[in-house]
């Protein structure tokens, strides 16, 4: 049988009829949500997501009386995934939770590929993305500048914070001061402290405050530490290294989101050994070192690859001393993991 073809009147009738169906469905949806968290739902109200358990959120009261209180809510099947710092709109029903039915525009958003490589949202409407490192574990450059150009793609404003400071008298850990003296060269805000002894940990709340900050790092840099001792009240449980490995144990499992008496947010992720820069293009990573951008596009080739072509602009400056040649290897690191990771 010959295919049918419909005018532009009948595709219009036929998208409006599914359009009114869809609606429905929806509403019979909401009517049966609403029938088992315990009855009619309270009007909408704005709340501020504080922590996340799967398809469960808490949410922080935002106006009235109730204002501060949290209540565990649910999200609606409709709505995008959720992650701590996201602004909502919530009903209040009558057994102390509540139901999410809107979501509202996201200032910044900061994703990490998950183990299957796919985008997974961290956090949102962030403004200070806070690099913890430390001489334990053993820390990798690499791993810090992937943080930097992720702060860079998505426009936050990075904190390089060394933790454990103490441990920079011992001898072979004596060269890891000097990343924090070549980061702050570049223009970043680099601050050298102890989570444990309080050195520097007055100048780290200055730092914070006013400002919503996620903590990433490595398991076991001290990030739970550190939280600890600006607010003795969260009660992070701290994890010991592995007397294996090495290598920090996670004691984060959700991202949760504290409040500084003082003003500003702070945001804590699991501790995470990898992070992939997948979804970012050859020419975001090169503008993600941002000592690289004044020689973009003055190589001698279009196709410049900043390997070893004559006329490269980026090897000039690396030879010059403008580019340092650890930062030029972590960027050929990155960029051979990008079809890798």
């Amino acid at each position: 049988m010959a295919k049918r073809n419909l005018t532009r009147r009948q595709k219009w009738r036929i998208e409006k009829i599914q359009e009114e169906r869809s609606a429905r469905a929806s509403r019979r949806a909401e009517r049966a949500e609403e029938t088992l968290l315990g009855g009619d739902l309270g009007p909408e109200q704005e709340g501020l997501v504080i922590a996340h358990f799967g398809v469960q959120v808490d949410v922080e009261v935002l106006e009235g009386e109730d204002r501060g209180q949290v209540r565990r809510c649910h999200r609606r099947a409709n709505l995008p995934a959720l992650v701590t710092g996201d602004r909502v709109v919530w009903r209040a029903d009558n057994q102390q939770s509540g139901v999410i039915v809107a979501l509202q525009p996201r200032r910044t958003e900061l994703y990490r590929p998950d183990h299957r490589g796919q985008l997974k949202p961290v956090a949102a409407n962030v403004d200070r993305l806070v690099i913890v490192f430390a001489p334990l574990p053993q820390p990798h450059r690499n791993l810090i500048d992937r943080y930097l150009v992720a702060a860079e793609q998505a426009g936050l404003e990075p904190l390089l914070v060394l933790n454990k400071a103490d441990l920079l008298a011992q001898p072979e850990h004596a060269q890891i001061r000097g990343w924090l003296d070549d980061y702050a060269a570049l223009g970043y805000r680099t601050l050298c402290l102890s989570a444990d002894s309080g050195n520097g940990l007055d100048q780290l709340r200055e730092e914070l405050r006013g400002h919503v900050n996620v903590f990433v790092g490595q398991s076991g840099v001290g990030k739970s530490s550190l939280i600890n001792a600006l607010l003795p009240d969260a009660d992070l449980r701290v994890g010991a290294l592995s007397e294996m490995t090495g290598k920090g144990t996670h004691t984060t499992t959700t991202a949760r989101l504290f409040h500084f008496p003082a003003g500003g947010d702070l945001i804590d992720s699991p501790g995470i050994r990898e992070f992939g820069l997948t979804h970012i293009s050859h020419a975001d990573l090169l503008e993600g070192f941002i000592e690289f951008r004044p020689f973009l596009g003055h190589c001698r080739f279009r196709d410049c690859q900043h390997v070893h072509e004559p006329g490269c602009a980026l090897l000039d400056a690396v030879a010059s001393g403008a580019i340092s040649a650890g930062r030029m290897e972590s960027y050929r690191h990155i960029r051979g993991s990008l079809t890798e990771d």
